[in-house]
């Protein structure tokens, strides 16, 4: 059975409650699809830390970074996911982002 949820992408937060705090994308998710989201948010957040260490490397660039990459894919990844379970708005306001290959809209 699916629930509606608003995701905030700065804070990571995933909530049923639209005012508890700030959100970007409201969605109709599972169980199952919310974990799988945390999943993601959660990697992009440690991503994100293991690539602020790394940019205290001044000889390493950004496209030579495995850290960058990893948070470029699961970042696409989460997109992708707000997507597919997204409402009306939230969709096409990631359309009109221009971050996802029209073959990742469906």
């Amino acid at each position: 059975m699916t629930k509606k949820y608003y995701v905030s992408l700065s804070s990571g937060e995933i909530s049923q409650s639209n005012t508890a705090s700030d959100w970007n994308y409201a969605i109709e998710a599972t169980d199952e699809e919310v974990e799988k989201l945390r999943t993601y948010l959660d990697q992009r957040a440690s991503s994100d830390w293991s690539s602020f260490w790394r940019s205290h490397i001044p000889y390493l660039e950004y496209h030579h970074d495995s850290q960058n990459d990893m948070y470029d894919k699961t970042t696409v990844e989460i997109y992708a996911m707000l997507y597919q379970l997204g409402d009306d708005e939230t969709k096409s306001h990631i359309k009109q982002m221009n971050i996802l290959s029209s073959d990742r809209m469906g």
